[in-house]
């Protein structure tokens, strides 16, 4: 039976159909023709710089939720409130501080959504004979034998009056108390930093009115410090190559040595078993909890909170990268990849100042000196 061309035609549509129908499917099923992860460009911390490296991040990312990351590394503070910076229109931030999310509101930015992802502790970094000789001194004290702790308000009592070396019992040291940290106008520790110093000289949280009773003490901190690096991954760098002569106490985050013990493990071996000084972390009592909350700017960028709220992701920061929860506990009192003990919970924790307070507290440090 012959077929009139009319049952031709709706044949050939039939066939198109099921042939598109058919790589549908195969494009949604075959891992072989899954479609391009779509891109998201925006600006991270640099002490996250690894972790979004990670080859197993990039995998998750776009394997399970299509996704990948132009991250570009930028300082907390500048990536939320630097004009050059906001003006290439990010699709998200990702910044080292929860107060971030306000300074960028503050600066206009339109934020669809923000969510803590990872935490990390503000820690100083030193070297075992200075933590050891700022115990005789009664400034720092040894938990459980594992883990330093340090009386946050007489360390820094002791850096604004400079106080010599000698007499806190390092003689090793030469000349006076310092502690540097990054700048408190570009970079997030040095941010938090000032936060912490701030709350520790109002013996409360820090208001506007207080940071401006005490700046000239606050003023005396960071002009102290001398040169303070751009960004926390460069003065962490700076503390490793520089050592105990040059960088005694440097702030930083409790990760980054976490993390840097697992990159370099050769590096690390070698000085855990060489003659030399040993890098140890010191706790400040109290100290701030360093919140990284992603903000997402465009719509394209919601779906990223999810995937880096993932239990997968979350893994990875911890094991790898030493980064907490977004709750700030970690999983044990130690951390298995590094072989470091650290304290399981943090009960010490002052809240950082408001916005308002740390604008007024790093406009002044900015401030050149009358």
């Amino acid at each position: 039976m012959s077929l009139t061309r009319r049952q031709i035609g709706l044949g050939l549509l039939g066939g198109a159909v099921a042939l598109t129908g058919g790589g549908v499917y195969l494009r949604d099923h075959n891992p072989f023709l899954k479609p391009e992860p779509k891109t998201l460009f925006g600006f991270i911390g640099g002490e996250k710089k690894q972790l979004v490296g990670n080859e197993k991040v990039k995998a998750l990312l776009a394997d399970t939720f299509g996704l990948a990351l132009d991250a570009r590394q930028a300082g907390s503070v500048e990536m939320c409130r630097e004009p050059s910076l906001l003006g290439q229109n990010p699709q998200f931030l990702w910044p080292s501080s929860d107060v971030m999310v306000e300074i960028a509101k503050q600066s206009n930015v339109k934020i669809l959504k923000s969510q803590v992802i990872v935490n990390s502790p503000i820690v100083i970094y030193s070297w075992q004979p200075v933590a050891e000789g700022l115990i005789k001194a009664g400034i720092v004290a040894k938990q459980q034998d594992n883990y330093y702790v340090v009386d946050t308000k007489r360390l820094l009592q002791a850096h604004i009056a400079a106080a010599s070396w000698a007499s806190l019992d390092v003689p090793d040291l030469y000349g006076k108390v310092r502690i540097v940290s990054t700048d408190p106008n570009r970079s997030n520790s040095g941010f938090m930093f000032a936060g912490l110093a701030a709350d520790i000289l109002s013996e409360d949280v820090a208001t506007v009115e207080t940071v401006r009773r005490d700046r000239e003490p606050l003023k005396t901190i960071f002009q102290r410090m001398g040169f303070m690096a751009y960004s926390s991954g460069k003065m962490f760098e700076d503390y490793l190559v520089g050592g105990m002569g040059a960088y005694p106490l440097a702030v930083g985050y409790e990760s980054q040595l976490l993390e840097w013990s697992i990159t370099d493990p050769e590096r690390w071996q070698r000085i855990r078993d060489g003659a030399g000084p040993h890098p140890v972390m010191l706790y400040p009592q109290p100290t701030v909890f360093s919140a990284h909350p992603l903000i997402a700017i465009a719509p394209e960028a919601l779906p990223l909170i999810d995937a880096l709220q993932a239990p997968a992701f979350q893994t990875i920061a911890w094991t790898e990268h030493g980064f907490r929860g977004p709750l700030g506990s970690a999983e044990s009192g130690s951390h298995a990849a590094s072989g470091l003990v650290i304290p399981q919970t943090l009960n010490a924790i002052v809240p950082m100042p408001e916005a308002d307070a740390m604008l007024a507290l790093t406009g002044d440090i900015a401030a050149p000196p009358p």
